[in-house]
């Protein structure tokens, strides 16, 4: 095979022949001008025996520090990108040649004189002003090209919070040759800061200045630069914010400035999350690893946004092996890739099955006998369910029944069913669905081994079908967002910390318990819709219009966590609950679920009245419209 030429670069070639040059005056400069200044600039008055041995030594002088510029890099450095590590590239570099300048002074010396030794500082001092001129202007003119090409896209910002992590977000964008932003001001609540500058821009005072200034400033962007705050103060500092029709971005959190990896990169828009007003919920850590690691974990629904996030929190606590299951192979499927990059180590078996087949689910569980179960499959939009009510009862009353006989006859330690506040007083077919599964793990544990326990717990940001990633695509297409009702409230909650307390509530499970997370206060969706619009730099009702479509089948108004009659318990977590087993006649409720399932299989047109007697806490929304 004929090798490839190595293409001949003029450009480069010539860049480095003009540094070479330059370089080589710079060191005549210096060597002359260094022993002028010395003697105030009276060339008169120096003497023959220090001019000479200068004079003598130049020409080798020029080919050694030639020659330490090349070994260090200062020609094939790309000066357009030069930072730290270039900058004492220069100053070593010239710090040698004024050594060997030194050195070899001393072979050329007359009369045993040798040549003042202020000059030999003047020489350091003037040869790095040359060098570090020569290598840097570079970069500053190509600086002010590119921000006079951009002049015309600039961004207005406002920065909130004079700290550290703030010093470095604004040193970083001045300092930029790409960035488009420009820091017009910056807010911070510390009297002693106002009227200060950093990187040149000036503490213009408090919060209570942040509206003004932002109309002002004409200011586009707002980026909170508060890593170490809480919850609840940057929530204070948004409410204010939202009132400025500014996109509004934030740092991640302290981890970043503890790290070191504060910069424009890590800077996030503001999520509705961040109003939500409370500190992350943190959990015991060892609990969870005392009862997962070295465990073979099997979690169905994998491919979901509860059921991935589970696996992905599993995955850090060491188990034995992580067994997924789900029925869509897409999800699972970027679920197992996004471990097996992360987790190389992690023994992982990812399988396609569906929790409604009987043969399917018994074969897994008896090929590889799981010690702990999560399980997250099920059906769970609530108006696709009201259209489609016999798809839910088989998917999640009969999928949760097959899947929990399956892991007692297999001896699982610990089955964990994902629950949901509409399994309380349930107004929809789903909330029921669910309702009937709590009933069926409470009956399960009384007859065997296994520890089944369910976990009921509210809305998720940000999950597959929640309501925030509708807003924000309605709001990507200009609107409208749509709510359906303007006094409709639910709990909220990150997935992760859900799934953490669910983790946690695995931990404590002795059996038969309904663990009951503790979701906070509960927010209006209209509440979220706006603070979204706001959030994304735009005027509600004017920019984004909000519309309301009413409430849809088997919706209502609020959501409960907790039936009255179960009452509550407390955990050592102060989020996780325990709520009462409600007594139940189980001969009836087997006869029922016997004729449940022979309805489903028959594709009965309405189920609705059995599902009222087994869980008589049910009112569907058809039968109160009926009674009207």
């Amino acid at each position: 095979m004929e090798k490839k030429r190595k293409t001949f670069n003029v450009k480069l070639l010539y860049r480095r022949t003009c540094l070479i040059i330059y370089d080589i005056i710079s060191v005549i400069l210096a060597s002359y001008l260094a022993i002028v200044i010395r003697y105030e600039f009276n060339v008169d008055s120096i003497p023959v025996h220090f001019m000479e041995p200068i004079e003598q030594f130049m020409p080798i002088n020029i080919l050694l520090t030639l020659a330490i510029f090349y070994f260090f890099h200062l020609y094939s450095s790309l000066w357009a990108f030069a930072g730290e590590t270039e900058l004492q590239n220069i100053v070593v570099s010239c710090v040698l040649s004024t050594l060997i300048n030194s050195i070899g002074l001393q072979f050329f010396k007359i009369k045993a004189q040798a040549v003042p030794r202020s000059y030999y500082f003047f020489y350091l001092f003037l040869l790095l002003t040359c060098i570090f001129t020569s290598r840097f202007s570079y970069r500053f003119f190509r600086g002010l090209k590119h921000k006079q090409q951009n002049k015309k896209n600039l961004i207005s910002v406002m920065v909130i919070g004079a700290g550290e992590a703030a010093n470095l977000i604004i040193k970083e964008i001045v300092n930029s040759n790409f960035s488009t932003m420009v820091i017009k001001c910056i807010i911070d609540d510390d009297k002693g800061k106002w009227g200060r500058y950093i990187q040149g821009i000036k503490v213009v005072g408090g919060r209570d200045k942040i509206v003004e200034c932002a109309d002002v400033y004409d200011v586009d962007e707002i980026i909170v630069a508060m890593p170490s705050a809480s919850r609840a103060e940057i929530r204070k500092i948004l409410e204010i914010c939202k009132d400025t029709n500014c996109k509004l971005r934030s740092l991640p959190g302290m981890y970043q400035l503890v790290n070191g990896e504060v910069n424009v990169a890590k800077l996030r828009d503001v999520e509705v999350e961040d109003l939500l007003g409370r500190d992350p919920i943190t959990v015991d850590l060892n609990s969870i690893i005392g009862y997962v690691q070295g465990k073979v974990i099997l979690v169905t629904g994998g491919g979901g946004s509860i059921g991935s996030e589970l696996c992905r929190q599993i995955a850090t606590h060491k188990p034995k092996q992580l067994i997924i299951v789900d029925i869509y192979e897409n999800s699972i499927y970027d679920v197992q890739q996004e471990l097996k990059a992360r987790y190389p180590e992690l023994d992982l078996v990812v399988l396609v099955a569906s929790v409604r087949n009987t043969n399917r689910m018994n074969y897994i569980f008896s090929t590889y006998h799981p010690d702990i179960v999560y399980h997250a499959a099920a059906h769970k939009h609530v108006p696709l369910m009201e259209d489609s009510p016999t798809e839910a009862i088989k998917n999640n009353v009969f999928g949760t029944f097959k899947t929990a006989q399956a892991a007692a006859m297999s001896g699982v330690q610990r089955f964990v069913m994902i629950s949901t506040d509409k399994a309380v007083n349930p107004t929809n077919i789903m909330g029921a669905s669910k309702r009937i599964c709590e009933m069926i793990i409470q009956t399960f544990d009384k007859h065997y081994e296994t520890e089944f326990v369910a976990v009921r717990f509210g809305n998720v940001l940000g999950s597959n079908g929640s309501v925030i990633p509708l807003f924000r695509k309605q709001i990507a297409a200009g609107g409208p967002v749509t709510v359906t009702d303007p006094n409709i409230i639910r709990y909220f909650m990150t997935i992760s910390e859900a799934v953490s307390l669910v983790l946690q509530a695995g931990a404590y499970a002795r059996g038969g318990e309904i663990f009951v997370l503790d979701m906070g206060e509960p927010v209006r969706i209209l509440d979220l819709a706006q603070n979204l619009i706001k959030l994304s730099g735009y005027r509600v009702n004017e920019d984004i219009k909000i519309e309301f479509t009413g409430l849809r089948p088997g919706e209502k108004l609020y959501e409960e966590l907790l039936m009255d009659e179960e009452g509550m318990k407390d955990t050592a977590n102060k989020m996780i609950h325990i709520g009462k087993p409600i007594e139940l006649d189980e001969h009836e409720f087997f006869t029922q679920l016997k004729e449940l399932k022979d309805e489903c299989q028959i594709e009965s047109s309405d189920i609705r009245p059995l599902i009222k007697k087994i869980v008589p806490t049910y009112h569907s929304m058809d039968t109160e419209d009926e009674k009207i």
